[in-house]
């Protein structure tokens, strides 16, 4: 197959397509791809060339820490849990484009947790203070354990028609931890729904593609309904 990889060297050069072929069964991972290319002896392009091994992060490569988030064939997804077997013979491979390129598919993804940190977006305490309040959270713990999935891979970020990286919308993750936080810690509701309706909740144009791209298939569109209601 033909694997196209968008490359860049350095956060301030100029990004340039390099095209590889692979040959490698289709139960292999992208991640899997990603190393089949780089761990050769010479790593050459199609033309045979010698170039660079390839720039990206990775952690857990089981799906569950989101550190291997890139543009695969037009979609964000993570390279670990994206197979060759669905992509075909041609495979083109970006870094994400809302975040600052470090070098070739690695970003940098601190403003999803800067953002976290300036509104102080943590449940700190849970206090279910009487039998009434305890029940009433017992009937979200489903939701709020859903919602505590979210990677901060930054796929929905990805995809979001409203988000641009350094403005005040801050998109899905911020809206899901809106929600974790306020159902879990009741004196910092009217802080943090103040901080949802300024951050996500007056910008969102609910076009949901979050949703389609979410590793952990988190239902947002719970926690907006939640959190608007």
């Amino acid at each position: 197959m033909k694997v196209r990889i968008l490359r860049q060297q350095t956060p301030f050069s100029e990004p340039y397509w390099e095209v590889f072929d692979a040959d490698v069964s289709g139960d292999t991972s992208v991640a899997g791809l990603l190393n089949y290319l780089n761990y050769h002896d010479d790593i050459v392009d199609e033309n045979g060339r010698q170039t660079t091994r390839i720039g990206w992060e990775c952690s857990c490569l089981q799906g569950m820490c989101g550190s291997c988030a890139m543009v695969i064939n037009d979609v964000p997804r993570l390279a670990c849990d994206t197979f060759v077997r669905d992509l075909g013979n041609e495979i083109s491979i970006r870094p994400l484009q809302k975040f600052p390129v470090i070098h070739d598919l690695l970003t940098d993804r601190s403003s999803i947790y800067e953002n976290l940190k300036k509104q102080n977006v943590y449940i700190e305490k849970y206090q279910p203070d009487t039998i009434k309040n305890r029940k009433k959270a017992e009937k979200e713990h489903q939701h709020q354990y859903d919602a505590a999935k979210c990677l901060k891979c930054g796929l929905c970020l990805e995809v979001c028609p409203n988000y641009v990286n350094g403005q005040s919308f801050f998109g899905a993750v911020f809206a899901n931890d809106c929600y974790l936080v306020s159902s879990r810690n009741s004196e910092k509701k009217a802080e943090i729904k103040k901080l949802y309706g300024e951050h996500f909740g007056s910008t969102c144009s609910k076009s949901l593609s979050c949703m389609d791209v979410c590793p952990m298939n988190i239902p947002t569109i719970a926690s907006m309904a939640k959190l608007n209601k």
